[in-house]
């Protein structure tokens, strides 16, 4: 097999998503004979069997899931194409491709982002989220016009790009009411055998957390690691331990979690980056968010 006949991969997809021949049959305008004929051959192209019965339906077999991820990030990629030949045609929308660490706290991102709304045309925001090194791999085939980073890239990476520091901000150690009356004073002392919700080992502030608790020989009770800050302060408002965050966000943080400031460590120093390919970027949306950090988000902490 030399390549993949992308007609016969579009019928796949279409029966995986439909679950049936015949709902797929009448979706493609075909016979379902036609469409079982092309699922024949495309099986027997592949060497392998995509479907398996399933009472009056078809199951995906372990390869056929493994090929439809490939079937939705393809034609996914063709809609996305569409939209952007359309958009050069028009010349009313502005595409705006922003990748997010998973390690970047979501509240952040959304603050930053947001303007963007605002600008004097029309946006259409796109916004990819996955670990830093496959969102730089998208920035460099210019699938993404920015990424929002906790570090700056790395230098000895092949991609050309440019770490722009939007901010930083100290943090602050946050909980549920009960907890901000047993553990606010004598901070932060009062956290030696806490609760506590850890970053994950993704996360850049991690090392920086733990150096400063271990230079002061606290010890928290660890209770739980994230690698997503949404899901660290979700867990923190059930009251399952304190949590940090970036104090530049604490009202945010209160008023969305139900829960109160600990105090605040200002030896830590949690970091923003934008990641282009422009020293200078000229992206209207690039441009906002970087106004927005400096004029507003983190010029109060």
């Amino acid at each position: 097999m030399n390549s993949i006949n992308f007609k016969h991969l579009r019928y796949f997809w279409v029966v995986a998503e439909m679950g049936s021949i015949a709902r797929a049959a009448e979706h493609l305008h075909l016979t379902p004979q036609s469409i079982s004929g092309q699922l024949s051959e495309f099986e027997g192209r592949l060497g392998v069997e995509l479907f398996r019965p399933s009472g009056r339906n078809r199951e995906l077999t372990e390869a056929g899931q493994s090929i439809l991820g490939y079937a939705k990030t393809i034609f996914s990629l063709g809609d996305e194409l569409l939209d952007v030949l359309h958009n050069h045609k028009t010349k009313k929308t502005l595409f705006f491709r922003v990748g997010i660490a998973d390690s970047v706290s979501k509240s952040v991102a959304h603050h930053l982002i947001d303007p963007v709304f605002r600008l004097n045309e029309e946006v259409r925001l796109v916004c990819r989220e996955g670990r830093l090194a496959s969102l730089l791999a998208e920035l460099a085939v210019q699938r993404l016009d920015m990424i929002i980073a906790d570090r700056p890239m790395q230098s000895n990476l092949n991609v050309r790009g440019f770490s722009h520091l939007l901010g930083e901000s100290v943090l602050t150690v946050f909980g549920v009411p009960d907890f901000a009356k047993k553990f606010s004073k004598d901070f932060p002392r009062s956290l030696n055998n806490a609760p506590f919700l850890l970053p994950g080992e993704d996360m850049a502030i991690r090392p920086k957390l733990l150096e400063w608790l271990d230079s002061l020989g606290i010890r928290p009770r660890i209770v739980a690691e994230f690698d997503d800050s949404a899901l660290m302060k979700a867990f923190g408002r059930g009251g399952a331990g304190l949590f940090v965050a970036p104090t530049a966000i604490r009202e945010h943080v209160c008023e969305q979690y139900k829960v109160t400031e600990i105090g605040r460590i200002e030896d830590v120093v949690e970091q923003t980056y934008a990641i282009t390919t422009e020293r200078r970027s000229r992206h209207p949306g690039i441009v906002a968010i970087g106004r927005t950090a400096r004029e507003e988000m983190f010029s109060v902490v």
